[in-house]
């Protein structure tokens, strides 16, 4: 939300108070609290006079410092609020007649106790960002709503990402971004998964920690400051330091959770039924017979919403004129190897016989009048489920129990973004607060009912909406996209960016949702989704079986299905990472190369994990253009080399792009191209890409650890665990390099 006009006037009917120096200064608990008047304190007359802002300064664990901004300490307070971890230290803080410190681990505030208003966050003797005069301001609008705003100075060069999944450009430097969930499909400046969290590549990122409505200014007002505000009496946000991108990420995810990490069995490729399209038990056999027939191997099988019946949705129960059996269909389904996903939402649709008992019970949103809030824009006469009621949240869960006991594996958790505020919850919430939180109930709601079902290891969901915190319920993916090039190029910019925001895994409908894409689109689009954290095949009017654009399309889901499936030892360790770490399995360039000023604003390629270079093409042709960094990197799948840094243009056919190794990697790879969720040491295949001469590069594969060295032109492979069945007595095998080739290849059986 924009203030000013100009730089030194206030838009009509804007008003600002800003500090202007330090009254007091106090220090209890590791915490710095200081009072700050608006206006220069000149006699005891002036110390009548308002506002006054109160600053808590505060850290909830070594490299993060909170800072909370107070005007009115009289609110009630409402929930939502985000579930934010804190550590148990003591924070250093100190203050003298010239600055006021607090220090966490390597990172500093300072805030200036003489002279002009200044807040400085600094680490290593460097300032990463500053607040300073106008900075933190009290404002209120033309209408008289109130404001709490806080700008932090941009360094020259500085980018910034994340924000959520956002499907403008990568380098949010210039855009205004509100974090407001909304279903918007892919094409607008609105998002599903809105993440109130910021990071750059100067050292340090930033964490609203408001659940509600957060306005950016990303240089999009100030051209040189972060601007972000609130419709609140008090706001909090942190500086986390890295120094480096992951090392920003893995803070903030230790923060606000890490995601989960999903079954194996859920890296495979999975199958829709598409929206509206017309499908029975014969179609969905079909369907996966044909894909049997075509040796293209398939992992999960997926009903849309017409598994329900029109109307009802949701009743959770199958529609018995095209499902008879469904627990006879699911259990053959299930023989077939497949495991099976189903489409929930959290709207209840007026004709469903949930409806009457929800509204009953009082598990349905209602209004302040008490009535249920009720609206037709996606089912006729829906209401929603209050997730803020336990009792609801038990009853919603009690459904999905049914379904799981038929044989239902997993859920795709649709929707949770148009959530109204005109509402009163059952718990007391803050309407305003809850629209973006509605998602995170939701979703958590399911997850807890796969996790108490099926185990920590099988939970897994796909879902759409979400906000901060929701990247513990993983999978998610991109919404609903165009059956266009620009639209698999925005979805790809979406994923780097939610990447950047928390979340460790993501998908996207292959070929786009809305429309039909062309044979050549549709087989792009495949190299990509199946170099993805997660691949479907999905669509709204059409069905996205490959055999239905042509034949070429069978050869390219086949050859890219089972590469992925190949790579499954390097993707489940990439996998762990995000689990562990925070560090995503997709990753934006400048994650990984934050020191190569080349790599600050690419989004048409990315890392797959650590050490695989991915650049999708985006032309029926196969022209693409792609940065190489520093270093002689190989083609996987040709072992061809390309030294960087610099830019290359090629032209690829559909069974290829761009996929290029880090040089010095080591690319653990599987025996089994058929299903991914194998045993993926056994067999494994070990492929080393250009390691220096006495380099040693340590491997994990599940729970063994390789570590290979290179001694001349001979690599030595050795297991941590000399009983495995792979390794020799002495737990070693030897394999000379191959003359003429980009890398060196060990098979350990």
């Amino acid at each position: 939300m924009k203030f000013t006009d100009g730089y030194w006037l206030l838009r009509e009917g804007v008003t600002a108070a800003h500090p202007v120096q330090v009254l007091d200064v106090t220090a209890t608990d590791g915490a710095l609290e200081i009072h700050a008047p608006t206006q220069p304190v000149r006699h005891r007359g002036d110390l009548l006079k308002g506002p006054v802002v109160t600053i808590n300064a505060h850290a909830p664990m070594p490299g993060v410092i909170g800072v909370t901004l107070t005007h009115f300490e009289g609110e009630q307070p409402r929930g939502p609020e985000f579930e934010v971890t804190t550590e148990s230290f003591t924070p250093q803080v100190s203050y003298d007649d010239g600055h006021a410190t607090l220090t966490s681990g390597e990172l500093s505030v300072r805030i200036t106790r003489t002279g002009p208003w200044r807040v400085d966050f600094l680490a290593h003797g460097r300032t990463l960002t500053t607040s300073g005069p106008k900075g933190i301001g009290i404002m209120r609008d033309a209408t008289g709503a109130h404001y709490l705003r806080e700008q932090l100075g941009l360094g020259v060069g500085t980018h910034v990402y994340g924000l959520g999944e956002r499907f403008g450009p990568l380098v949010k430097n210039g855009q205004v971004v509100d974090i407001w969930n909304a279903d918007g499909g892919t094409a607008t400046e609105q998002a599903y998964k809105n993440v109130p969290f910021y990071l750059t590549d100067a050292g340090y990122g930033v964490f609203v920690d408001h659940p509600g409505k957060v306005s950016f200014e990303v240089g999009s007002e100030a051209v040189s400051r972060v601007q972000f505000s609130v419709a609140a009496q008090r706001l909090t946000y942190y500086v986390i330091h890295g120094p480096t991108p992951k090392e920003i990420l893995r803070k903030y995810t230790a923060l606000t959770g890490r995601p989960a990490l999903p079954p194996a069995w859920s890296f495979g490729l999975w199958l829709s039924t598409s929206f509206t399209t017309s499908y029975d038990e014969e179609t969905v056999t079909s369907f996966i017979e044909g894909m049997r027939e075509r040796e293209i191997p398939l992992s999960v099988f997926h009903f849309d919403c017409f598994w329900m019946r029109e109307f009802n949705w949701c009743d959770f129960q199958w529609d018995p004129r095209v499902f008879p059996d469904p627990e006879g269909m699911l259990k053959r389904l299930h023989e077939r190897g497949l495991h099976v996903c189903v489409w929930i939402n959290p709207y209840i649709a007026q004709r469903s016989p949930l409806f009457a008992e929800g509204k009953a019970l009082g598990h349905l949103l209602r209004r302040p009048d008490g009535s249920v809030w009720q609206w037709d824009l996606w089912q006729p006469g829906m209401a929603l489920v209050d997730f803020t009621s336990p009792a609801a949240r038990d009853w919603y869960a009690a459904k999905l129990e049914a379904l799981l006991a038929q044989g239902v594996d997993c859920f795709k958790t649709d929707f949770g973004e148009r959530v109204p505020v005109d509402v009163a919850w059952s718990d007391g919430s803050d309407p305003e607060r809850m629209h973006n939180s509605y998602t995170y109930l939701y979703n958590r709601t399911v997850f807890d009912v796969l996790r108490g079902h099926r185990g920590e290891q099988e939970a897994v969901v796909f879902a759409r909406s979400a906000t901060t915190g929701s990247q513990k319920f993983p999978v998610h993916w991109g919404g609903d996209c165009e059956s266009t090039y620009e639209a698999m190029a925005e979805s790809m910019r979406g994923g780097l960016s939610l990447g950047m925001s928390g979340f460790g895994y993501w998908s996207h409908d292959i070929g786009g949702f809305e429309g039909t894409p062309t044979p050549a689109l549709f087989k792009r689009w495949l190299a990509f989704g199946l170099l993805s954290s997660h691949s479907r095949l999905h669509g709204s009017s059409s069905y996205r079986v490959p055999w239905l654009f042509d034949e070429e399309s069978v050869a390219v889901a086949r050859h890219f299905t089972r590469l992925k499936l190949r790579l499954m030892p390097y993707l489940y360790e990439a996998a762990r990472a995000a689990h562990t770490e925070g560090v995503p399995v997709m990753r934006a360039m400048v994650l990984e190369f934050p020191d190569d000023p080349g790599c600050a604003f690419l989004e048409r390629q990315y890392m797959l994990g650590p050490d695989l270079l991915v650049a999708p093409v985006f032309s029926d042709e196969g022209d693409v253009t792609y940065y190489v960094p520093e270093g002689t990197w190989t083609h996987f799948l040709s072992g061809e080399t390309v030294t960087g840094p610099r830019w290359v243009r090629e032209r690829h056919g559909f069974l290829s792009l761009p996929l290029l190794v880090r040089p010095g990697a080591v690319i653990p790879v599987g025996a089994v191209d058929d299903r991914p969720d194998y045993p993926h040491a056994d067999g494994v295949t070990l492929r080393a890409y250009g390691p220096r001469r006495g380099a040693q590069v340590t491997v994990t594969v599940g729970d063994v650890a390789f570590t290979v060295v290179r001694e001349g032109d001979v690599l030595r492979a050795s297991c941590g665990d000399p009983s495995a069945p792979w390794a020799l007595a002495a737990g070693e095998r030897v394999a000379r390099a191959r003359a003429g080739t980009g890398f060196l290849s060990l098979e350990l059986d």
